[in-house]
């Protein structure tokens, strides 16, 4: 496929050795400065598990930091690995996009957008989607839209095209969440209309995943495939930060018709942990759909 981002879309894809080689830092626990990592990630520690002692962080320097906040469209691929899934009667292709971070989000009450300067913003993004091939045809049977702490699985025939069999993916504005169509989605209640919103569109900003990829993982071809020393870090490609998003919701809450602030503020309560808090993910290694058959 090709994932599209939004026509405004600030922070997008990179490379990951373009993140390393423009001042991507590894941050320790009790140390008050960060080192550089190497474009292969050589000296990131890797395997056992995430147990809060080391993380990424963007660069030190105050310029460097904003420049890379916005990633670089020209180095950036989609990160494959390819399994066997439902019991060998498909094989899944995960592929997974990578962005340097992840933009704050926005709140949609009726027909008024209110942007909101920290909610949902994080340093280090990983999102994937994945294609379903049908192992006794060859061809394409689905593909898996990951979506923030979800999903959804679209059949071959629902999606959108190009370049005759090409399936498009969209990625969402800021928050880098894979959609089928071109829409505005909702986290929230449609019943009130309001909710964060989740924008997608075609734009000149894409990335062919047809020629810009690289194969990392395929397990089930054992020496095969060599994956790459940074996919082994098990820990978050970003700090853990607690900000007060509190008073910059109840500011929300409190401009609102008294009728709507309880079932408003309820709502609020009911979205993703990553709304309230910076916490970079960890890698793809990390996540449940690795091992398992892909989220339904």
């Amino acid at each position: 496929p090709s994932i599209f981002f939004h026509p405004q879309e600030k922070y997008l894809a990179s490379s990951v050795d373009w993140f390393f080689n423009n001042g991507a830092m590894l941050c320790k626990k009790g140390m008050s400065k960060g080192e550089g990592i190497d474009a292969s990630g050589s000296n990131l520690p890797s395997g056992a598990t995430n147990n809060g002692q080391y993380w990424i962080d963007l660069p030190s320097d105050h310029d460097r930091k904003n420049f890379v906040k916005r990633g670089d469209l020209k180095s950036a691929r989609l990160y494959v690995h390819v399994k066997p899934a439902l019991g060998g009667t498909f094989t899944d292709i995960a592929m997974w996009v990578f962005c340097p971070f992840n933009g704050p989000a926005t709140l949609k009450i009726g027909i008024k957008s209110i942007p909101l300067s920290k909610v949902g913003e994080h340093v280090g993004d990983w999102e994937h989607f994945t294609l379903r091939i049908c192992n006794f045809s060859g061809e394409l049977y689905s593909i898996y839209f990951s979506q923030h702490s979800g999903g959804e699985w679209v059949d071959a025939y629902d999606l959108d095209y190009i370049e005759g069999n090409k399936a498009i993916v969209y990625s969402s504005k800021c928050g880098h969440a894979s959609y089928p169509h071109p829409w505005t989605y909702m986290q929230g209640s449609s019943k009130l209309g309001i909710g964060i919103r989740n924008d997608t569109a075609r734009s000149n900003l894409y990335v062919d995943s047809s020629v810009h990829y690289e194969l990392v993982a395929a397990e089930y071809l054992e020496n095969d495939v060599t994956e790459p020393q940074w996919l082994q870090f098990m820990r978050e490609w970003g700090p853990k930060i607690v900000y007060d998003t509190k008073t910059e919701l109840d500011k929300v809450i409190n401009a609102l018709p008294r009728m709507l602030r309880y079932s408003v503020r309820n709502l609020f309560n009911k979205f993703p942990v990553e709304l309230y808090g910076e916490e970079g993910p960890t890698g793809p290694k990390e996540k449940n759909n690795w091992i398992q058959d892909e989220r339904w």
